[in-house]
């Protein structure tokens, strides 16, 4: 959430900002001036009305100390504390109204996101490897973990309904290989701690992260008692809540925190879009990075996160491309973000594979997370970042597709070896 001052006195900068969004200023901001201008002015008449029924005690006080009437002043004082009832009762109103106004004001965009209005306009930034080359025809992961008798969609289907899927021995395995590799890896090589937080959320958690309100369809209700839970879209969402009403010491930032959990999404208006394989799944896994920085070096962060995320497609030796979006394909939340997507083979497509973002003090703000700057005696919000590192479901049919051979197995990367006691994945049957 943006502060409230800094709303009011950059407005020009907000509808410049929300316009590179692809966002109309007057939907998203509607009357905003309107609501602020007259909640000043119901300040100030409250604070004009409070010093006037100051002034009027002290004339009541000394009138009746010396034996006057002061009946005429006792009924001024009554009608002036009626009218700042009134006016108390307005300024919670335009408060509510403003509120509300601002947890629909999206993120504004850095100054070094590319301008653009959807995907086609993102820019890449780097590569890493080359595509594998076959003398055969390299099949989609759907192909290959069926008949690897590893993926089952048809039995998931059964259990659930569609987008869920059923992973069999040496697919259950990988799936696990891969996080406890991509675990490993952050923790040991890159510095960050474990955690493993709930996977239900109350709805202040949701709201700290800026999944709610506004994206309430696309989450997972779960009714519990007088108030709902929510089972969780990422990790980002528990793990950032952590230190949600805290002061962090400043010795302590940069905060990098690491989660494996299961991910729920109900992909509202997605339907129709990958209903092959496993590329959107209403359940998936993911290992998250999460960083609280301190503002001056949050930039310098995004890039180590997001080096960090790369890592594991290197070590893994899959192909991969970096791409910064442009303003108008950015999350709501986010004030830059660079995609990592990793190339698949069997469909001759660079799929996303992580997000990686900084969303400066925009979550901070609304989650209540600060630091105290040395030499200062006023707190500041820290900058919160995160990043998937990788999505485990992704990774894992790219080492499908990446590493298919033509006698219909898979070979595994040196890196899952150890994690998976063998070299290969073969065919069998369940």
């Amino acid at each position: 959430m943006l502060d409230l001052g800094f709303v009011r006195d950059n407005l020009p900068l907000l509808e410049e900002k929300l316009r590179l969004r692809g966002m109309d200023p007057a939907e998203v901001l509607k009357d905003f001036r309107e609501i602020d201008t007259q909640r000043r002015s119901a300040i100030t008449q409250m604070e004009t009305l409070k010093a006037e029924r100051n002034r009027a005690t002290e004339e009541i006080a000394h009138l009746k100390k010396s034996g006057q009437d002061a009946s005429a002043q006792v009924e001024q004082t009554k009608a002036g504390r009626e009218k700042l009832q009134e006016l108390e009762k307005a300024v919670e109103e335009q408060d509510g109204r403003l509120r509300q106004l601002l947890t629909g004001i999206p993120n504004l965009p850095h100054a070094s996101v590319p301008a653009g209005k959807s995907a086609d306009d993102n820019v890449e930034v780097r590569r890493w490897g080359t595509p594998p080359t076959f003398d055969f025809t390299a099949k989609p992961h759907w192909e290959l973990g069926e008949q690897l008798g590893i993926l089952d969609l048809e039995r998931a289907t059964k259990l659930t309904g569609a987008r869920f899927a059923v992973y069999w021995d040496l697919g259950a395995k990988l799936e696990r290989a891969l996080a406890n590799f991509m675990l490993d890896l952050h923790t040991g090589e890159h510095g960050y701690t474990e955690v493993l937080p709930p996977y239900l959320v109350n709805s202040d958690s949701m709201y700290g992260t800026g999944q709610l309100p506004k994206f309430a369809a696309d989450l997972f209700r779960v009714p519990h008692g007088e108030k709902d839970l929510w089972l969780i879209p990422t990790a980002e969402v528990p793990v950032t809540n952590l230190y949600r009403d805290e002061v962090l010491d400043i010795s302590r930032l940069p905060v990098s925190l690491t989660a494996y959990t299961p991910c729920f999404r109900s992909e509202a208006g997605s339907y129709g879009k990958d209903v092959r394989g496993i590329i959107r799944q209403h359940q998936f896994q993911k290992v998250e990075l999460v960083k609280f920085a301190h503002p001056d070096h949050s930039y310098e962060e995004l890039e180590a996160l997001t080096r960090n995320a790369e890592m594991v497609l290197q070590k893994l030796g899959l192909h991969y491309r970096v791409m910064a979006l442009c303003a108008g394909d950015m999350g709501f939340s986010s004030a830059k973000t660079y995609d990592i997507e990793v190339w698949l083979p069997g469909q001759q497509v660079f799929r996303e594979i992580s997000s990686c973002s900084n969303f400066e003090s925009f979550q901070a703000r609304r989650a209540n997370i600060r630091f105290k700057p040395e030499g200062k005696g006023k707190t500041e919000f820290v900058h919160t970042l995160n990043g998937s590192a990788l999505a485990v479901g992704r990774t894992w049919l790219a080492v499908l597709e990446n590493y298919q051979q033509a006698d219909g197995t898979v070979m595994l990367p040196e890196a899952l070896r150890p994690y998976m006691g063998t070299d290969r994945i073969t065919p069998k049957k369940f």
